[in-house]
């Protein structure tokens, strides 16, 4: 095991190593200058030029990326073009926003997913599986930004039953700021009315997000669980007598979920790395927006420490996945 965990962590260190590289150079020549987007076109020359020499950004494009990788091994991303600031600190800032709104939407959507599966599976032929199956696909083919606003406008303006954008109303003090995640920050501080409120605003994304998730890990869930229903050993357990349910939950189910946990990954891990249009509709101050930004802007430092980032999420996510097949089933063995 560890030695696998060590082959693992090196290997995923290349691939970051590689996504790096690419990255860089395709972000250093594509047609665009970051300076005079953001000074304005009446900037005069000699003052783009002297923020083009501060920022480094008049040297060759090798030596950049050799000054790139030497702050980057002393833990240093750079500092943003756009906002001023560490890189570091502008993604402490976003990411625990799109960590809570991910881990939610992904939870919701397995859960539904797995229940929605399974009774499509068990119902396989039937008016009930038809009518998931054509749900589903439905689902598939809904616009994120299209369902956002259509919820937005039932929940939020006709019934009024939930709040609308952003992360707390306006009137509601952000509690102190421990983990970046309102809801445990609210809970670190017992907080309950923040806490409530910020429950709310995370609904109508949460549910966008998962519902999307919902649609994918519902259909690996109904193949992977009819493939296992036609075997012996379900046959078996049920001409012992075993109940239903026991067959269902603890055969059948059990030995399908290794490709549903390799698609909740995946999902996760794509939900991490920031939902763009879902975050704009609920003005959502998430990792999505604010590599958006960087890469409008050509924000060069942020658009690398974004990669770096997302290449980390996806590799710890794969290796988790990994890893989780080992406990799903003990037959698997790491070499």
């Amino acid at each position: 095991m560890w030695a696998y965990l060590v082959r693992r962590l090196l290997l995923a260190l290349v691939a970051i190593s590689g996504v790096l590289v690419i990255v860089f150079f395709l972000s250093h020549i594509i047609p665009g200058d970051p300076i005079a987007a953001i000074l304005g076109p009446q900037a005069p020359d000699y003052v783009i030029e002297d923020l083009r020499h501060r920022w480094g950004l008049d040297r060759p494009i090798p030596e950049q990326f050799v000054r790139f990788v030497g702050r980057l091994v002393r833990g240093d991303l750079g500092t943003s073009i756009a906002t001023k600031r560490p890189v570091i600190s502008d993604l402490r800032q976003f990411f625990p926003a799109t960590i809570e709104l991910a881990t939610t939407a992904i939870i919701l959507g397995a859960l539904a997913g797995l229940a929605v599966g399974i009774i499509s599976a068990v119902a396989h032929g039937s008016w009930l599986d038809h009518t998931v199956r054509f749900l589903s696909l439905i689902g598939l083919s809904m616009p994120v930004f299209w369902l956002g606003f259509i919820l937005l406008l039932v929940f939020y303006y006709r019934l009024g039953v939930l709040p609308g954008p952003g992360q707390l109303d306006i009137f509601i003090a952000r509690p102190p700021s421990v983990t970046g995640m309102i809801l445990l920050d609210s809970l670190l501080a017992r907080d309950f009315v923040a806490l409530r409120n910020a429950l709310g605003h995370l609904v109508l994304p949460a549910l966008v997000l998962g519902s999307h998730a919902l649609v994918g890990i519902a259909r690996i869930t109904r193949a992977s669980m009819l493939e296992v229903l036609g075997q012996d050993y379900i046959k078996v357990a049920r001409a012992k007598g075993l109940a239903e349910r026991t067959v269902i939950l603890r055969h059948a189910l059990k030995n399908a979920l290794l490709p549903i946990i390799t698609v909740i990954g995946i999902y996760y891990g794509g939900l991490l790395e920031g939902a763009v249009l879902t975050e704009t509709v609920f003005a959502w101050p998430g990792l999505g927006r604010y590599a958006t930004s960087a890469i409008l802007s050509q924000d060069f430092a942020a658009i690398m420490g974004v990669t770096i980032l997302i290449a980390l999420i996806f590799s710890l996510a794969n290796l988790v996945v990994d890893l989780a097949y080992g406990f799903l089933n003990p037959k698997i063995r790491y070499e």
